[in-house]
């Protein structure tokens, strides 16, 4: 099975393409179809608190036909965070947790699970912790209560959960870690969180398969012209499943977005 997961930074910039960076980001979408996955996660949709509009959802019809679509959308703020499954084979069970998590985060459309007779599917967007910082206990909070929720998945059957986790773990996947200990994404108490997860019985599908590999970056900033061309990046988006079907993994990677800088998708294929 082929899983695709990727931050879009807004459905309707991709799929108005009314702009350079919506013009690659539609040409990255066409791609990502092209390849056929069985399932696609989106995070960061940024739809509307009522889901797709009708142009939203025919435009992604017509390069997925024979999806299914499923959405959970900001209901604190519209137009912001959001998340997003297309999937072929239709799941026997969706559900949009509420986790328990600090303020307004429950209520942001962060996490959809799809449940299949052999495993679980979730597609996460992890709260980010703030320039200054200000929303890392918070954030602290929510890692601890996601940890719970896909550690009582995993007592039932594997779970395979993908997302932009907004954490670099260690040194090695990003560019500078020496000046950016203090930064959102790379605090030690986020890096330690992650490491609490993967102790919880998860493994991190592409440090598995590629342990040593330095540059293997998943984001590189936008304001930063030249963070894409010196792959001054950071890699923050994952694919974790159950210990147990960890040899079940048969490739991970990357996909090349050419110069569109920001989040790029990341590819899991699993003999289940």
């Amino acid at each position: 099975m082929k899983f695709i997961s990727w931050n879009i930074d807004s459905i309707n910039a991709a799929i108005t393409h009314s702009s350079p960076r919506g013009e690659m980001t539609w040409a990255v979408l066409n791609e990502i179809a092209q390849r056929q996955p069985e399932v696609l996660a989106i995070q960061e949709t940024k739809l509307k608190a009522t889901g797709l509009t009708p142009k939203q959802e025919k435009a992604l019809q017509e390069i997925f036909p024979d999806y299914q679509i499923y959405t959970s959308s900001s209901t604190a703020r519209s137009g912001y965070s959001g998340t997003m499954f297309l999937t072929k084979n239709k799941p026997e069970n969706v559900s949009y947790p509420i986790l328990g998590a600090p303020g307004e985060m429950d209520q942001e459309g962060r996490v959809i699970t799809l449940e299949y007779p052999n495993f679980y599917l979730v597609t996460v967007y992890t709260p980010n912790s703030g320039s200054n910082l200000d929303r890392l206990p918070d954030r602290q909070a929510w890692d601890d209560a996601f940890r719970m929720y896909v550690s009582e998945l995993d007592q039932s059957k594997p779970v395979i959960f993908s997302g932009d986790l907004n954490v670099a773990h260690k040194e090695i996947d990003l560019k500078h870690p020496n000046s950016n200990h203090h930064s959102a994404g790379f605090t030690d108490e986020e890096r330690q969180k992650f490491t609490e997860l993967l102790a919880a019985g998860f493994t991190d599908t592409m440090r598995q398969e590629h342990p040593d590999q330095t540059g293997l970056y998943t984001w590189w900033a936008q304001r930063s012209k030249t963070s894409k061309i010196n792959n001054s990046g950071w890699r923050i988006d994952y694919y974790l499943v159950s210990n147990r079907i960890n040899n079940l993994v048969e490739k991970t990677g990357v996909i090349d977005t050419g110069a569109r800088q920001d989040h790029a998708p990341i590819e899991l294929e699993i003999n289940l």
